[in-house]
């Protein structure tokens, strides 16, 4: 029986892997495989909704609260500025009289002063003892007495009209010198508002603002107030600008400030100052008519509709509409008269 013979042995080429080869082909097995689990894994990440419409409103929102404050600052600023010209106006109408009564008091001291050089006091005292006569010479020492006291008078006239236009002067330029410091500090308010605004329209969502518009009124307190209410009414769907008072455009008090005034009442462009020029009115004796302040800074405002609803100027990307007060925390009622 022949003897069955074994192949002959194959040998295994063997790699020929240079030095540091090695290391480099298993650094990209590792790599491979990596990029393989980390692609699994994003394949098995749950996926996220992209945030509603009411999440994006509720989200800017909140930013608004914290902007808001800044932009009534602004306009609690410009209205004392407003208030500081016409100070200077006041001050200027004082200081021009003034400046004319001083120059005529220092007229009539030049011409004293005139007389004296020509005449000069030591010749009609050299005339009055050449002259001998005691009673003459006692008459004409007291009339040099008098033409001396008139003098010194009329110097302390000018000096008191020189002290009380120096002291309006010093007035005036401390309020010019305030009002420079108050446009440089509303520059740069501005600027920063701005650019806020600007970051938050970018984000506000691209649709259609639902309008409101106000319900029938019953219960107004005054005639003011009608008319307050139905001019701030007629402006649902006019656009938030902060710092406008209208006709087209308002911000909170703005919006507020336009009402009252087609009423005949004067109210300050700013939340802070309209708190103070209403009379305190309790949440349970609201009326419509009445201004509502919200949160603890008073930073908004609105014009109350009654049964929970005001008309107001919310904030950039929602123009002028009518919403529950319920939405934000109130801080009181006040009535303008």
């Amino acid at each position: 029986m022949p003897v069955a013979t074994m192949p002959p042995h194959r040998r295994v080429p063997e790699l020929s892997v240079r030095p540091g080869g090695l290391r480099r082909v298993f650094h990209r097995l590792l790599v491979l495989v990596a990029a393989v689990a980390v692609g699994a894994g994003a394949l098995a990440a749950p996926a996220y909704a992209e945030p509603s419409v009411d999440e994006i409103e509720a989200a800017i929102d909140k930013q608004w609260e914290q902007l808001e404050p800044t932009i009534e600052q602004y306009n609690k600023v410009r209205a004392q500025r407003k208030v500081n010209i016409k100070k200077a106006a006041d001050l200027q109408k004082k200081i021009t009289p003034l400046a004319l009564q001083s120059e005529l008091a220092m007229n009539r001291v030049a011409d004293l002063v005139s007389r004296y050089y020509i005449t000069g006091p030591s010749q009609e005292i050299g005339a009055l003892l050449v002259n001998g006569k005691p009673t003459e010479l006692g008459e004409q020492m007291l009339m040099l007495d008098r033409l001396a006291a008139q003098e010194r008078s009329e110097v302390a006239d000018v000096l008191a009209v020189r002290k009380k236009y120096d002291d309006q002067k010093k007035k005036l330029d401390d309020l010019i010198e305030a009002q420079a410091k108050q446009e440089a500090d509303l520059a740069a308010k501005k600027k920063q508002i701005d650019a806020e605004i600007k970051r938050l329209q970018a984000s506000l969502p691209k649709t259609t603002v639902k309008v409101t518009n106000c319900p029938t009124i019953n219960g107004v307190v005054s005639e003011a107030a009608r008319v307050a209410i139905r001019t701030a009414c007629a402006q649902v769907g006019d656009p938030y600008v902060w710092g406008a008072t209208g006709p087209n455009s308002f911000d909170c008090s703005g919006l507020t400030q336009y009402a009252y005034k087609a009423a005949g009442v004067s109210l300050t462009h700013f939340t802070g100052a309209q708190w103070n020029e209403g009379r305190a009115i309790p949440r349970s004796e609201a009326r419509p008519g009445d201004l509502v302040f919200f949160f603890s800074d008073l930073h908004h405002v609105g014009l109350y509709l009654g049964n929970g609803m005001m008309v107001h100027a919310p904030r950039a990307g929602k123009p002028v509409n009518v919403s529950s007060i319920s939405h934000m925390p109130v801080a009181g009622f006040r009535r303008p008269s």
